[in-house]
């Protein structure tokens, strides 16, 4: 069965263009996302987790075709997007939808919903008349909860919540039908108390068929949701697996700090593996494995050999870039 979407080997290099920085030195190039594989089928939750700069959201957008990668493929439905003509991706936008991070910046202060909702079936043509497009935008608020629909079409942004702002912008992706939805840290600017509801409104759309790639830096949101779980650090995909083998049987010491730093209601003994430092500058990349000035097992062969990502031998397709992972007997 061809994967919804497919992305193999995806790297994205930003010039350090003729700009200088301190005392005149010129800029370096910075490698923001290094050979990023993940697939995601139809009905399946994938999310990408890791710190701020590691390179999530700029995965996503070159995955999206909104940036252009210097390296790799992606394949959705086994078309290639970033072979395609505008005419052809104009088409295949039906079919991609994204929900961005902040729900205050994302709607157009100008607009009531009923036009946010509307737009998309504008620009790409969709209803014969302005009657059959309120009729889909109704549809599209009763689906992300928005009850009574017709109470929210005349309302302006501002009279709304954040959670509810963040469902009208769903309604807004929605209203297309796509085959993919991709979010981008889609609770992180909401209260504690309305993440819930989004996370659990997305949760149903993808057990009706809907994949989906999810953004986010907290683990134990992507455990609870995802089916399927890649973490990324510097630019580069660490571990990735099925979500219950991640949280239960971490192999990367990255995606154990993770782990360590997520907050437990029981209380433990002993001291907890969190992370010391920063993240090392994305222009001036460690060599070797990127991540053992960090690591606190490094050995002296990390700080030579930059490790592929494989199969750690404990759960089929779960896999890690660590020298000292497990390893199968034909490993």
């Amino acid at each position: 069965m061809t994967d919804l979407l497919a992305v193999e080997g995806l790297g994205v290099e930003f010039d350090g263009g003729r700009g200088r920085g301190l005392f005149g030195r010129r800029l370096a190039g910075v490698r923001a996302v290094d050979a990023v594989s993940f697939s995601v089928n139809p009905g399946e939750l994938i999310a990408l987790v890791g710190e701020s700069g590691s390179g999530k959201t700029t995965a996503i957008q070159a995955a999206a075709r909104l940036l252009q990668p210097t390296a790799g493929t992606v394949r959705f439905q086994g078309t290639d997007l970033h072979g395609t003509s505008k005419k052809e991706m104009r088409a295949l936008r039906r079919q991609i939808q994204l929900i961005y991070q902040d729900p205050y910046e994302s709607l157009d202060p100008r607009y009531r919903v009923e036009r946010i909702i509307e737009e998309p079936l504008r620009v790409h043509g969709v209803g014969s008349s302005r009657a059959d497009r309120r009729e889909l935008v109704l549809q599209a608020l009763r689906e992300v909860g928005l009850s009574p629909p017709e109470s929210f079409l005349d309302r302006m942004p501002h009279e709304l919540s954040g959670g509810q702002r963040q469902r009208v912008s769903i309604a807004a992706a929605l209203v297309l039908k796509p085959a993919l939805l991709i979010a981008d840290e889609p609770v992180s600017m909401l209260d504690v108390s309305v993440r819930a509801g989004i996370l659990d409104l997305l949760d149903g759309l993808r057990r009706k068929g809907l994949g989906i790639v999810m953004v986010t830096h907290d683990l134990s949101t992507a455990a609870h949701y995802a089916d399927r779980i890649a973490v990324m650090y510097l630019g580069r995909i660490v571990e990735t697996g099925p979500s219950r083998a991640i949280m239960t049987d971490p192999q990367h010491p990255y995606t154990q700090a993770l782990l360590a730093a997520v907050p437990k209601m029981q209380r433990r003994t002993g001291t907890r593996a969190l992370l010391q430092g920063e993240s090392p500058d994305a222009s001036a990349m460690p060599t070797g494995c990127r991540f053992h000035p960090r690591c606190p097992i490094a050995v002296d062969e990390c700080r030579v050999v930059d490790p592929e990502i494989g199969p750690t031998g404990t759960t089929p397709g779960h896999q890690a870039a660590c020298l000292l992972r497990r390893r199968t007997p034909t490993d």
